[in-house]
């Protein structure tokens, strides 16, 4: 069994696990989970992802606003963020960024929520969890601009734009889509970057990896994942998931 994952990425506030989220968390360290980042897409779920990071030792905050929620960000917003980042287990500012694909949010306001908590990281010295969907241009500017620590998770870009993340010292997130029938791009870039700037994630409940594309995800199918990014990268599962760890801990500041 692989041991050490490190899920870089998750929604376990999500109401796809209301049923059944205590015993799916009783069964992750059994299943060689190590360590989770929880990722908020509100100030809710923000506050929901650390009760859970509180109750569970191997759970870890992200709290921010997420693209889709930026209109509905209140105009103290970042004070009560300022407030989540204190706490002993919050890990990152995030999920933040910009997604011109759904639009649920009007550009000019994703673009000013992405600002202020891009500032808000590094005012707190903290790494960013980067959302990114279709606005590769608007992200890049922003990001060169604040050089923030941080992953861009579930990477949709070029190769071409990985380059230009890891160039900021940023690091790259690749979950099941790697393993699709079309995932052309994810498997070029998981070609190209280097050891030490890989992070592996799910984006659970979403993006299941194949075989069990269609179900529920969760941090159980990660090794479908590393066993992909193995084939790509000559290597063996294991060691995806020891170095993609590795570099998870340093990226968020945890020993484990």
């Amino acid at each position: 069994m692989i041991n050490g994952i490190f899920d870089s990425h998750a929604h376990y506030d999500d109401k796809a696990f209301d049923e059944d989220r205590t015993e799916l968390f009783t069964s992750l360290p059994q299943n060689g989970i190590a360590a989770v980042v929880n990722c908020a897409s509100d100030l809710e779920s923000s506050r929901t992802s650390l009760f859970l990071a509180e109750n569970y030792s191997f759970i870890y905050a992200a709290c921010g606003m997420h693209p889709h929620e930026a209109q509905k960000a209140p105009a103290d917003f970042i004070e009560i963020l300022k407030g989540f980042l204190e706490k002993e287990k919050c890990v990152a500012v995030g999920e933040i960024g910009l997604d011109y694909h759904y639009d649920f949010s009007p550009h000019d306001i994703q673009l000013e929520v992405f600002e202020k908590q891009l500032i808000l990281a590094n005012e707190f010295d903290m790494p960013v969890v980067i959302h990114d969907r279709e606005a590769h241009e608007d992200t890049l500017n922003l990001l060169k601009k604040y050089k923030p620590k941080g992953v861009v998770h579930c990477f949709s870009g070029s190769a071409e734009m990985a380059k230009e993340i890891l160039k900021i010292g940023m690091y790259i997130g690749l979950g099941g889509a790697v393993t699709f029938k079309n995932a052309k791009k994810p498997c070029e870039v998981a070609a190209v970057v280097p050891d030490d700037r890989l992070l592996i994630e799910t984006d659970c409940p979403y993006m299941t990896p194949v075989p069990h594309r269609g179900e529920r995800n969760s941090s159980d199918y990660i090794p479908f994942t590393a066993e992909k990014l193995a084939s790509i990268r000559n290597t063996d599962a294991q060691s995806i998931i020891d170095l993609t760890r590795r570099n998870a801990c340093e990226l968020f500041g945890i020993s484990l």
